[in-house]
């Protein structure tokens, strides 16, 4: 439902500014909190918002998708700041830049492809309880030396009533206009009841301030390379050294988290955007981020939920909520660090149930077990090792390892004899790695007759296990003193083979391709057009195992 409800979305120019607008307030907290988190100071994380989100919304590959600064590039970079200084982050936010603008010149965004639908739904989940963890934060108080503990009493009153009431508006507002954007309405309106109502009343909240302090600034410097390190000094080889292993990391972290949420606003929004495009995109935000005292960043999946669900499709919204974060720094930081935190929290719950696949839920007894294990897997290494890029990975190599073992078993043969004495095996099944085992257990060399043929016109051969296989097999013929011939191997096959022409046979037999189309078909007998194909290939198969010569469907 939540999916048709964003497909269903009709916008103009005012609702992508108004949406721009609407992430621009969500986006100044995050930003904040991801600064604090990498060890760098708030504007650090602001200006990476910024530029990033400035020339990904401009060059990037998916319109309507909201980049920034972000946690799982924030924490790969924690141990760099520590170790080595502030002043090595800027570098190496560079060098994952230019890998990224690598990737996209390769074509490598193509591989997000391989990512299976659960590890995306793990992908999603896991990122859900992970924006639900951070929210935790800020029902915590500062005392006065600093500690933070949990807030009780009247405190934690006030932000649960104020998280409450922003849910609510953005729930219902919708059903009296959609001439503004709800969550908009419900940053303003919280604000406008903490400034006003609550101090009446003797009461009080935290604001962004009590996050942060204060964001104000100037425009984002060109302060590249940042002292003390040099030019000269930059472009050594003990430098790359330090940098170069977080550059990678970062690089691969912010591609990945920015495919992953590029495919799911398409989903959502049942649109399409270029990988390729989102790579060199990410590649040059980043690189422009780092010489502008920028921290990296990636594609936001939260926050482009909320431009989303604001209304925002095109690339203006993004430019829009790049320029009003600017605009906050430069002119209005005292109006942003008076919005209350409660507002901030209460827009990122909904963002949680929005982004959380909740069918995932209840399908755990109509999909295989496999799947639901790789979901589940996924998602807990999200939450839990808070390293996305790994998370995938484990997911993509699970499915990847299920689905070669299911298919190990799916080769089997069909034997026949011919008149001249000859036994062909008809192979029916791929032949890779995974099943090499299953496919020379089939032949019997010791008990076949003096000549054997394998007939590959149903099969497949896809790696160089499997060509190993088929030499193996010529080995146990030739040592039973018997010949083996190989038929209806494609060319790519033959000419891989070509080293063991001494030992078998191979027949020069075409590739096996099949065109079945039902283009041009009459609408009324189409259906039974292709019933007809369909008996004329059983009876070729059929032919097949009588008298050992192949027949083309």
């Amino acid at each position: 439902m939540l999916i048709n409800f964003f497909r269903r979305r009709a916008t103009g120019l005012k609702d992508e500014v108004l949406s721009g607008l609407t992430v621009a307030l969500a986006l100044v907290p995050e930003a904040v909190a991801f600064a604090i988190l990498a060890g760098v100071a708030p504007l650090t994380g602001l200006y990476a918002a910024f530029v990033i989100g400035l020339i990904a919304a401009i060059v990037g590959g998916r319109p309507g998708m909201i980049s920034g600064a972000t946690g799982a590039m924030a924490v790969v970079v924690v141990s760099l700041i520590k170790d080595h200084g502030v002043h090595y982050l800027f570098p190496a936010v560079v060098l994952a830049g230019i890998l990224q603008i690598a990737a996209g010149l390769g074509g490598l965004g193509k591989l997000i492809r391989l990512v299976p639908y659960p590890v995306m739904l793990g992908f999603v989940n896991g990122l859900a309880i992970v924006i639900l963890m951070a929210q935790f934060e800020s029902f915590k108080v500062a005392d006065a030396i600093g500690v933070k503990t949990w807030m009780s009493g009247s405190a934690l009153a006030v932000m649960l009533g104020l998280v409450a009431l922003t849910m609510a508006i953005i729930t219902w507002f919708p059903r009296l206009t959609r001439a503004v954007p709800a969550t908009l309405v419900a940053i303003v309106s919280v604000s406008l009841l903490a400034a006003f109502a609550l101090p009446v009343v003797g009461l009080s909240t935290p604001t962004v301030f009590d996050l942060a302090g204060s964001i104000r600034g100037g425009f984002p410097p060109f302060d590249f390379p940042v002292a003390p390190m040099t030019w000269a000094t930059m472009f050594t080889w003990e430098t790359l050294r330090i940098i170069a292993p977080y550059a990678v990391i970062l690089a691969g972290v912010g591609l990945i988290e920015s495919l992953m949420t590029l495919n799911f606003i398409d989903e959502i929004t049942d649109t399409r955007g270029n990988t390729r495009r989102e790579c060199l995109g990410q590649g040059l935000a980043n690189v422009s981020s780092g010489m502008f005292s920028g921290m990296g960043g990636c594609a936001m999946i939260g926050q482009s939920l909320i431009n989303v669900n604001s209304g925002g499709r095109r690339r203006i919204s993004g430019i829009t909520a790049a320029v009003c974060l600017l605009l906050f720094i430069l002119f209005a930081s005292r109006l942003i660090e008076a919005i209350p935190m409660g507002a901030l929290v209460g827009v990122m719950f909904m963002v949680v149930i929005g982004t959380f696949e909740w069918a995932s839920l209840r399908m755990w007894r109509r999909i295989p077990t496999s799947d639901f294990l790789i979901i589940v897997t996924v998602t807990l290494v999200t939450v839990f090792v808070h390293n996305l890029a790994l998370a995938v990975l484990i997911g993509v190599i699970m499915a990847a390892l299920v689905f070669a073992w299911q298919h190990s078993t799916h080769l089997s043969s069909i034997t026949a004899v011919d008149s001249r004495g000859i036994k062909t095996y008809q192979l029916h099944g791929p032949l890779f790695f995974a099943s090499v085992n299953h496919f020379l257990a089939l032949f019997d060399p010791a008990g076949d007759p003096n000549e054997v043929a394998v007939d590959f016109y149903f099969s497949r051969v896809y790696d160089q296990s499997a060509l190993e296989a088929i030499s193996t097999l010529s080995d146990k013929y030739i040592k039973a003193g018997k010949k083996l011939h190989l038929r209806h191997l494609s060319p790519d096959c033959r000419s891989l083979l070509d080293r063991a022409r001494h030992l078998v046979d191979i027949d020069q037999g075409s590739d096996p391709h099949y065109h079945v189309s039902l283009d041009g078909f009459p609408a009324d007998s189409g259906r039974r057009r292709a019933q007809n194909l369909a008996k004329n290939v059983a009876k070729n198969v059929a032919k097949t195992v009588a008298d050992g010569t192949p027949q083309r469907p």
